[in-house]
């Protein structure tokens, strides 16, 4: 009897055995089937920056050479800003990547800030991007903070919640770096541009409406609209319709609109997008229209004129003041939840649609913050208050 057994167990093992190694085999010829994936080359001379021009690794920088910087010439250093403390918050170091082009120096040089998504490491958002190659072509550094898993377990960033043990904590630690960064290297600072995607872009918002002294511009990629969401629960309720509010009426309420610099927007979204709705990509065209002084209180045109075109799959809007662009809004017909003309190889990126990098800098080029704009914030949770 037991020989029996012994002689069915050993078949049944030779069988799995023989089902798996044909299921390998398979596997390998589909492999071979496919048509090798191009590879882009390093380029064959690549400029050294010099050393005085470049960052200076300390105790807590790191030169390793991730993929987000394979093909890009330059220099990439990871580190960690000592951020504002924040009441309640147990970390209070801000760990970012800072990509500097090869052979030019640092002096005078825009800088691009780049918020990833939930789920994103900054390489990833930089790999997926590759915002960096554009970095090298038109010269401008590149800082990616980097939400901490001791914050968020999936690193998203708190942009529904402006309070001091959240995302305002958040975004002070951004603008700290940013103000950092152009004291050490002296980067142009008229011409400092934050961008975002998903949670990304709820900060950017957040950046916009509590520090438009900061930036000349900011770039929304699949983001949620503002003011409404307090809470994990409203904001999830926000992605996935946009607010209940008019949208008019919540910027109002977050800041003094007459006293507001104003800040140029550009914003992307695909209309397959079924994590953050379309809807909200036409609440943020709405809101910053109001910040720039396009709309009136009641949402009704008041001044420049709206110009609106489709072509090659994407529908462009762009509210002009004055002949100038202030605000324009892209939506990518057939784009999901995703990162337009990325890397489909990473998470959140799609190669479907136009390069979102590429629409953001010919945007951000064109703008400058002048020295004299003074900041006309007030903390969400104040406005709130009056509300009541």
């Amino acid at each position: 009897m037991a020989k029996s057994l012994s002689k069915l167990w050993l078949g049944g093992l030779k069988r799995l055995i023989a089902a798996q190694t044909k299921q390998t085999r398979e596997s390998l010829k589909r492999s071979a089937a496919r048509p090798a994936r191009p590879v882009a080359k390093p380029p064959a001379k690549v400029r050294v920056a010099k050393p005085r021009d470049l960052p200076r690794a300390g105790a807590r920088e790191s030169r390793v050479r991730p993929r987000a910087a394979a093909w890009a010439g330059g220099d990439w250093t990871r580190s960690f800003h000592s951020a504002p403390v924040a009441p309640g918050r147990l970390v209070n170091h801000l760990s970012y990547g800072l990509y500097v082009p090869s052979g030019r120096s640092l002096e005078g040089m825009p800088l691009v800030v780049m918020l990833h998504g939930c789920k994103q490491s900054i390489d990833e958002f930089a790999e997926g991007t590759r915002m960096n190659l554009l970095a090298d072509r038109f010269g401008f550094a590149v800082v990616y903070p980097e939400q901490s898993k001791h914050v968020h377990a999936h690193r998203c960033w708190h942009w529904y919640d402006a309070g001091e043990q959240a995302g305002g904590a958040e975004a002070r630690a951004v603008a700290s770096l940013v103000d950092s960064l152009v004291a050490t290297y002296r980067l142009d600072g008229e011409r400092i541009y934050v961008a975002g995607l998903s949670a990304g872009a709820g900060l950017a918002s957040l950046l916009a409406l509590q520090y438009p002294d900061r930036f000349a511009a900011v770039a929304l990629h699949s983001g949620p609209a503002m003011g409404e969401a307090r809470s994990g629960i409203t904001a999830m309720d926000v992605m996935r319709r946009g607010t209940r509010q008019q949208p008019v009426t919540l910027v109002d309420a977050a800041v003094d609109v007459d006293a507001y610099p104003g800040m140029p927007a550009l914003i992307i979204h695909g209309d397959s997008d079924h994590v953050v709705a379309p809807e909200n990509a036409e609440q943020l065209a709405v809101q910053f229209a109001r910040l720039n002084g396009v709309l009136d209180a009641s949402g009704a045109q008041r001044v420049g004129e709206v110009r609106e075109e489709r072509k090659a799959g994407v529908v462009t809007r762009d509210y002009l003041k004055g002949g100038r662009r202030v605000v324009r809004l892209c939506r990518v017909q057939g784009l999901g939840h995703a990162w337009s003309g990325g890397d489909d190889a990473v998470p959140f990126h799609s190669s479907k649609g136009p390069d979102a990098c590429a629409l953001m800098w010919e945007f951000f080029r064109y703008q400058r913050r002048t020295a004299d704009a003074a900041p006309a914030r007030a903390p969400l949770q104040t406005a709130a208050a009056r509300q009541a």
